[in-house]
């Protein structure tokens, strides 16, 4: 009843985990809002879920562009530091859940000022120090172990909450540092051994991420028949579709320090999206990549070049 009347859910009724249940809520609303408009549902069946899609706005705190709990009276938590686990947050903390908007991260950009002030908090997620207040389970989790032992910042890709955060800087004009990162994620956190996996595998999701990273691609808005550019760990891999097609993707001059998008194409044709359709892949083909050591600063920036977000369809 608090989410249906606040938009949110306040941390002070007796529920856990508030801010974190709030963001993925929105999301799970905007997921029903599309499958409605999908099956042929009406608008004035889907809108209630599509205003709900919204609701993340109103936990972020545009004083310090973190999510923040509030109380049921709107009224922001304090004392309040963002490097809290637990409590009103899953297994994190609000440097990890500001990110899980998937659905719209061109209104997070919105809430916190523009593309500069977003890539600038994106940024800071790597290079924050390490630290974490952990009195709401009152010890030391092993997620923040692993977070420490990631040595990527504020970055805890041990845990699933932020793991497609490295791809949202497509969405900004940045591209190339999602190149940067996912290929250091790659490289540094995952093995071939005993001890392969940075942290909880969770039904598969941690590998995963690696799959889709290694091909050179993600799936930040599960539910959009898309997946974001990154930066292919293969020379060349090809899919086998239930259709009877091949879709490869193919890498050129790709190596450990040639991890950046010089170029692509699809079929011969320029591809300069950061993002690829999930039907271009079904219709088979072939993506091709040329990698160089230095960024392309204009890759991906073209008009219509963004990855999908709500805000985009208004």
């Amino acid at each position: 009843e608090y989410y249906n009347s606040l938009g949110y859910i306040p941390f002070d009724v007796n529920k856990k985990e508030s801010v974190s249940k709030t963001l993925e809520y929105a999301y799970n609303d905007f997921c029903i809002a599309r499958f409605g408009a999908n099956i042929g549902k009406p608008a004035s069946e889907t809108k209630t879920y599509a205003q709900r899609a919204e609701n993340y706005q109103n936990i972020f705190d545009p004083a310090i562009h973190f999510v923040r709990p509030k109380d049921k009276s709107g009224k922001w938590q304090t004392p309040y530091r963002p490097d809290t686990w637990g409590g009103s947050f899953t297994e994190g903390s609000a440097w990890h859940w500001t990110w899980c908007v998937y659905h719209d991260v061109q209104g997070l950009i919105n809430l916190m000022g523009g593309e500069e002030a977003f890539i600038r908090q994106l940024d800071s997620v790597f290079t924050a120090e390490p630290t974490f207040e952990y009195s709401a389970y009152g010890h030391v989790i092993h997620e923040m172990t692993e977070m420490l032992k990631c040595n990527m910042g504020q970055y805890a890709h041990g845990n699933q909450p932020i793991q497609h955060a490295a791809y949202l800087y497509n969405h900004a004009g940045q591209a190339y540092k999602t190149q940067y990162w996912v290929r250091k994620i790659m490289n540094q956190l995952y093995h071939s051994h005993e001890a392969g996996l940075c942290g909880d595998e969770d039904n598969g999701q941690t590998s995963a991420w690696y799959v889709f990273s290694a091909l050179g691609f993600y799936p930040v808005t599960p539910g959009q028949p898309e997946y974001v550019i990154g930066s292919p760990l293969f020379d060349e891999a090809a899919l086998q579709l239930p259709n009877g097609k091949t879709f490869t993707i193919k890498a050129k001059n790709n190596n450990a320090k040639n991890v950046y998008i010089q170029s692509a194409t699809l079929n011969g044709q320029a591809f300069t999206k950061t993002y690829l359709c999930h039907q271009e892949i079904l219709e088979g083909g072939v993506l091709e990549f040329s990698m160089g050591e230095r960024p392309n600063l204009n890759w991906g920036t073209g008009v219509g070049s963004k990855p999908f977000s709500m805000s985009l369809m208004k």
